[in-house]
């Protein structure tokens, strides 16, 4: 199985639609590494693993966020959920650090099979809070995950101060070879499906040409992402959209879905 780490230029879509419409659609990048190629990747001249660089990756913005290796964290939470990923690989698809700042809203680690069949996903979502709860997602009856298949999530985490810890998540992914769509819902029991979210776009090589082009492209993307979501906060909080304050995070870092 070819694992040659790989740049995805995606377009990424919010619509709120209760109890204030509000939406927009942004241009962003996210790095699609192979767990198993990121060593070679050390050599790589703009690309930094563990160090300072025009883009970097940092083990600590990912897993335990300690230090020690997420790629570990990553393995060691799939096999305790049952998850046999021996034979297959592991891509977090994820937005570097760009002169050694970064906000990931969420990475998603994806467990791919021999025949590039998606087997499992976790969802690493992070706040502005300093925060982080990851959702493990799994087929039903240890299958494979479709384009077409929706796998509901109940929340655990707070994310935006503009809705509360409640209600629920459905996630549909679209693993194909030239592109990736990942999209989103949230439902709540007041307004139904309250939030859609969407990911969508084509991936290519990464590449040191390709990895230079796309900095040039947006060329501070991690700091465009955070200040979009203070924007959108702002014009929610000018909608007359209910605060509510934050509660405390939930004690486990991790929950499985299907439970």
């Amino acid at each position: 199985m070819v694992e040659q780490p790989q740049v995805m230029h995606a377009q990424v879509m919010h619509k709120r639609t209760a109890p204030k419409v509000n939406q927009f659609t942004y241009g962003v990048y996210y790095l699609m590494l192979p767990v198993r190629a990121l060593e070679d990747m050390k050599r790589w001249r703009l690309f930094g693993i563990n160090r300072f660089n025009l883009l970097s990756f940092y083990d600590r913005d990912h897993g335990a966020r300690d230090g020690s290796d997420c790629r570990q964290w990553a393995r060691n939470m799939l096999e305790s959920y049952g998850v046999d990923h021996h034979a297959m690989s592991i891509w977090l698809v994820t937005m570097p650090r760009v002169l050694g700042y970064v906000f990931n809203p969420v990475s998603f680690w994806m467990c791919v099979d021999e025949d590039e069949k998606l087997r499992a996903v976790i969802a690493e979502v992070n706040n502005t809070f300093g925060e982080t709860h990851s959702y493990l997602l799994l087929p039903e009856n240890g299958g494979e995950f479709s384009a077409d298949d929706w796998i509901e999530a109940d929340k655990q985490f707070h994310v935006s101060p503009f809705l509360q810890v409640e209600g629920f998540y459905r996630f549909r992914f679209a693993w194909q070879k030239e592109k990736l769509g990942i999209w989103i819902d949230y439902h709540t029991e007041e307004y139904g499906r309250t939030l859609l979210t969407s990911v969508v776009g084509k991936r290519k090589p990464l590449t040191q040409r390709s990895l230079w082009q796309s900095f040039w492209q947006v060329p501070l993307v991690s700091i465009k992402v955070i200040v979009l979501i203070h924007w959108q906060a702002l014009r929610l909080w000018w909608k007359g959209v209910k605060h509510f304050p934050k509660p405390d995070a939930p004690e486990a870092g991790v929950t499985k879905w299907p439970s």
